[in-house]
């Protein structure tokens, strides 16, 4: 009998069409011989099922259950593609363990802190992983003279807690300072100030198959903004990603080994993709994707093109891994 898939999208963040464009590929990927794959939407004002003819079915939020023609529907599992919040920082993953109902991705300890990216780049830092200077704010009670001579500039403003580079800017000037922390502040009530490092940026997925941690190729994202930014992310003739990366032995092995290390230290589950920045020799942590893209335009599918799999094995490698999770208990 076929299990019943909660394709769970949609979100309360700026990265909604993303998480859109991410639940189309994996629909259309997933192996519909042994799932029935069924797109759960949820927004902050309605959580529903969307049926083949684009008709919407309210979810019933105590039991995360739906009724089709006088019909009770449960699920087996829930597939996250949810980038950002509610999706990516735990606070779903909470919810369906207090129902029992298994989850792709990571417990809600480990996306909570990946998604934090200021706790994120603390604990990394703990590991001997270069991370960038950085200021962190919660509130517009700033001292633009004390962040100038502690950052300096160029520098990065972005959101603490948000994905796809949404709300993020480069600064060249403390002029630029003000309005680019009103642009982070405008989607987080948290942001980080880091100095900019220039370099290639790399990237690199990770993920758990029958306890083995695997981690995958690695990827080189070249920008043609002056960074990469939600622009040069989503417009296809604005970057371009090579996969495998060109770069030498050595770097490749310590950031594969950087990603096997930061996976393990954080517990997680699923498929999560690190990202750095390579300078000469020296290579720095950026930030974790808790719950990275699936589209067509994404890194994880070339990468797992790259390393020589399908993405329906690889999906199915997803689900397996979730529905065989021991599940904590909850009383």
């Amino acid at each position: 009998m076929k299990k019943n898939i909660a394709l769970v999208i949609g979100g309360y963040s700026g990265e909604f069409e993303i998480s859109l464009k991410s639940g189309k590929s994996v629909a259309q990927n997933i192996d519909h011989e042994k799932f029935n794959v069924m797109p759960v939407v949820i927004t902050k004002t309605n959580w529903y099922y969307l049926d083949d003819n684009n008709a919407k079915h309210e979810i019933d939020k105590s039991d995360f259950t739906v009724e089709i023609d006088n019909r009770r529907i449960s699920f087996d599992l829930a597939f996250m593609m949810i980038h950002g919040t509610p999706g990516e920082d735990g606070k779903l993953q909470g919810y369906f363990d207090m129902l029992n109902i298994p989850h792709t991705g990571s417990n809600m300890y480990a996306a909570a802190a990946t998604f934090n990216k200021n706790i994120c780049k603390s604990v990394v830092a703990s590991l001997g992983i270069n991370v960038p200077n950085s200021v962190f704010l919660t509130d517009n009670n700033y001292n633009i003279k004390a962040i100038s001579e502690k950052i300096g500039y160029p520098c990065i403003v972005k959101p603490n807690k948000n994905g796809s580079s949404v709300g993020i800017s480069k600064v060249n000037s403390e002029d630029e300072l003000p309005d680019a922390i009103d642009k982070a502040f405008a989607q987080d009530d948290e942001i980080l100030i880091e100095n900019f490092i220039k370099g290639r940026e790399l990237t690199c997925g990770v993920f758990n198959n029958k306890s083995a941690i695997t981690v995958l190729p690695i990827t080189e994202v070249i920008s043609k903004n002056s960074f990469f930014d939600y622009e040069a992310k989503y417009t296809t003739e604005l970057s371009s990603e090579i996969t495998p990366a060109n770069i030498d032995e050595d770097t490749a092995m310590s950031i594969s080994a950087y990603t096997n290390l930061i996976y393990k230290t954080f517990n997680c589950s699923g498929v999560i993709r690190v990202d750095y920045i390579v300078n000469n020799d020296s290579i720095t942590f950026l930030e974790v994707n808790a719950i990275p893209g699936m589209s067509d335009k994404s890194i994880v599918p070339q990468q797992v093109a790259c390393y020589g799999m399908s993405l329906k094995g690889f999906l199915n490698i997803l689900i397996d891994e979730a529905l065989n999770k021991k599940q904590a208990p909850t009383s």
